[in-house]
């Protein structure tokens, strides 16, 4: 569904913008995801409207990281130096918002819930990687915290062609629009 409207005070939420992720494989081409929600994150600070950016990171020893019992669990090992660091390309601002988190959804055991409801946002935009994971899972817990949710089709993507388009074509319209990177600049408040 396209976008119809944007709330007066949105935020833009990027998941897991940072070196490590970008450099897995993806559906995209990461550059060009990077690149639109860059652009979105531009337009929002050009329309006053808070920008957040949002990160995987592990303790030294790993003892946060999740350990599922999982027939196809996500790759574990010791990450690459810098893994945790943003990407060149999405351009952080020092106005910007960082949330840490050690799940696959922003909204548990952080404060995004703190930092949103503080000030005033009903809806938010998101962006990212991996659309069928983390992505995913921060829109469902946004629209369970009653936020009205708009994703950024081409400023997301995933590991796996199928996971993003069943997460962009089946399971987001159901609590979110789904839209273009131009579509939803333009209808910035």
């Amino acid at each position: 569904m396209p976008v119809t409207t944007l709330d007066e005070r949105t935020a833009l939420v990027t998941i897991d913008l940072q070196k490590g992720i970008v450099a897995l494989p993806a559906a995209h081409p990461v550059e060009q995801v990077v690149a639109n929600a860059a652009r979105l994150a531009t337009a929002f600070r050009r329309a006053g409207l808070p920008v957040i950016n949002v990160r995987v990171r592990f303790s030294h020893d790993f003892a946060d990281a999740p350990h599922p019992r999982a027939d196809d669990p996500l790759p574990g090992g010791a990450p690459a130096a810098g893994w945790d660091e943003y990407v060149d390309g999405l351009g952080v601002d020092p106005s910007d918002l960082q949330v840490t988190k050690r799940q696959w959804g922003a909204f548990y055991g952080t404060d995004l819930e703190l930092q949103l409801h503080r000030r005033g946002i009903t809806g938010i935009v998101l962006a990212g990687i991996a659309t069928s994971i983390g992505v995913e899972s921060t829109g469902r817990a946004a629209f369970d915290h009653g936020y009205h949710v708009t994703l950024a089709a081409d400023a997301t993507t995933d590991p796996d062609p199928e996971g993003y388009r069943h997460s962009v074509e089946r399971v987001f319209p159901r609590f979110a629009e789904v839209d273009t990177t131009d579509a939803i600049v333009a209808a910035l408040p």
